[in-house]
């Protein structure tokens, strides 16, 4: 517990808020929820390769979680060649057109097994996901039933800056009526913890993909996690070093606006 009680001090020290009262988890869904990241790789690949545009897999990895269309305008940028709006976004369709034509991703091992606790304890699980796919409410009350709403996704449709902006999860504390100490953000990649980081919520990442764990780290990732298993093994320890941190800290977060909680 050690671990988990130091990595949450230091987040509640960095932001000067006094405890982490948790009320909801906000979950990524590509590599967290769903291992659909493999699938996204091919797509995005052969897609962009078929449009002269070269993505690799480590590239897929490093900007998951921004809008596809950011994802494409970024490789153009760099490649030095101009694409249209509307070829963003012809691209972008073609893209979720084979990614669609993919076998169908599984759940993420210990997914929903993590969800069921999460619900278990009275905590409020949302979605924060940089897909804006139109069949994802369907999708996700069949492999995760009575678990989520509308009310409770934040999608690519939903933001004008995707990750790594702080949009997204400050989208998500909003709807969901919560202050940054009231949540906890799980996540798979740099972009998206780097957004939480920002958003100031703590962070913790499951490395459920190709990178070093260091990217993560820098990111700004509190803890660190191999997969989704091994995050609901410790998520006992989790609650119960939550609950057992006060920092005693009632000062105002001026920068971010938040008022003090006792």
């Amino acid at each position: 517990m050690n671990d988990c009680k130091q990595a949450i001090e230091t987040y509640l020290s960095r932001n000067n808020y006094r405890r982490l009262d948790l009320k909801a988890v906000l979950f990524d869904m590509d590599g967290v929820l769903y291992d659909s990241m493999p699938n996204h790789t091919v797509a995005w690949c052969r897609t962009m390769e078929r449009h002269g545009l070269h993505l690799t897999e480590e590239d897929v990895y490093l900007n998951e979680g921004q809008t596809g269309e950011s994802t494409i305008a970024m490789v153009s940028r760099r490649q030095g060649v101009f694409v249209t709006p509307q070829e963003i976004e012809a691209i972008y369709k073609e893209k979720t057109e084979a990614f669609n034509a993919c076998p169908p991703a599984q759940r993420m091992p210990g997914s929903y097994e993590l969800l069921r606790k999460v619900v278990n304890n009275g905590l409020l699980p949302m979605i924060v996901t940089g897909s804006g796919q139109s069949s994802l409410l369907e999708r996700l009350n069949m492999h995760f039933p009575n678990i989520f709403s509308r009310e409770r996704m934040i999608t690519a449709a939903d933001v004008k800056h995707g990750k790594p902006d702080p949009e997204p999860y400050l989208m998500a504390l909003e709807r969901g009526d919560l202050r940054p100490w009231e949540a906890i953000v799980i996540e798979n990649a740099p972009l998206g913890v780097e957004a939480a980081h920002t958003a100031g919520i703590f962070t913790i990442a499951v490395n459920t993909g190709p990178l070093n764990d260091l990217l993560l780290h820098e990111a700004g990732a509190d803890l660190l996690f191999s997969d989704m298993p091994a995050l609901c093994n410790q998520w006992k320890k989790i609650r119960e070093s939550a609950r057992c941190v006060d920092t005693n800290r009632l000062r105002t977060n001026r920068r971010r606006g938040w008022s003090d909680h006792r």
